[in-house]
């Protein structure tokens, strides 16, 4: 019987998800359709009920729905239940449906070869935050600095994680020049303006990388600011794609292309931007 996969959310118009997973199906030649669902605020229950009865073998979650689907569900992998939030669902050999979170792990495989000794700079302590720095846990990185606006917040995840510390905004740019990666999760910075960003970032330390994961623009105020210094810069959109990646191995037990489909949505949100 033909595979069919989701993702749900609200709104759900401007995913590309739909656009990866479509195009990921077809060159892998599997006989599997991958649909965009919008779901209104208060009737999640009832959609996930819909997806199972109907035999959904799988499907994604976005805003506003990672938190909140969790106690509709049969199991949530340990992972995804200590973020708090599940972004790809999973349908068991055994028609159970499991919650995972691939988004912290997506976004470190956007880094490339990186070292569990870096030392490593997380601006904001919100839910991108929360998952990234579980994800970088779970792979032995304990350098670990989490600064935020707000710095009680900071200290309760870094509380939760039990490694690393928690600094103010000010603090992390006096010792900017201590990181080897920079993460970008915070609202700010989505304005042309110097005033508007996190941090000001004169102080990198060179050859450091610098994340935002921001993918629309595909550079951000940010990035074009840490692009005058001699960094390597990368945007939101390789996280997006390998988080989607991992889902689509979880259901078909095998890698999609990555690296043509994050040329695929840069033509389609159009730029000719290049991590560098």
């Amino acid at each position: 019987m033909k595979k069919w996969f989701a993702v749900i959310g609200n709104p759900i118009s401007h995913s590309l998800s739909p656009t990866m997973h479509e195009t990921w199906l077809k060159q892998l030649n599997l006989d599997a359709s991958y649909i965009p669902i919008h779901v209104e605020l208060d009737h999640l229950e009832q959609a996930v009920e819909s997806l199972k009865l109907l035999g959904c073998n799988g499907w994604n979650i976005t805003v506003p729905f990672k938190e909140a689907i969790i106690p509709f569900l049969d199991a949530v992998d340990d992972s995804a239940r200590g973020i708090g939030a599940v972004n790809t669902v999973v349908k068991t050999k055994d028609n159970k449906y499991v919650g995972y979170n691939t988004d912290g792990l997506g976004f470190i495989e956007s880094l490339g070869t990186i070292l569990p000794e870096h030392n490593i700079l997380l601006l904001g302590a919100g839910g991108a935050a929360r998952g990234i720095a579980h994800a970088f846990k779970s792979l032995g990185f304990i350098q670990l600095t989490i600064a935020n606006r707000t710095l009680a917040k900071a200290t309760t995840l870094v509380d939760e994680l039990k490694i690393g510390q928690a600094v103010t905004l000010k603090d992390a740019e006096n010792t900017l020049n201590e990181f080897d990666i920079v993460v970008q999760t915070t609202s700010l910075g989505m304005k042309s303006n110097d005033a508007s960003l996190p941090i000001q970032l004169n102080r990198l330390k060179e050859n450091a990388i610098v994340a935002d994961i921001v993918y629309n623009p595909l550079v951000t105020p940010f990035l074009e600011e840490a692009r005058k210094y001699n960094v390597r810069t990368i945007n939101g959109l390789g996280m997006l794609v390998h988080q989607g990646a991992l889902a689509f191995s979880y259901w078909n037990g095998m890698k999609p292309d990555t690296d043509g489909m994050i040329q695929q949505l840069v033509e389609q949100i159009g730029g000719n931007y290049v991590n560098r």
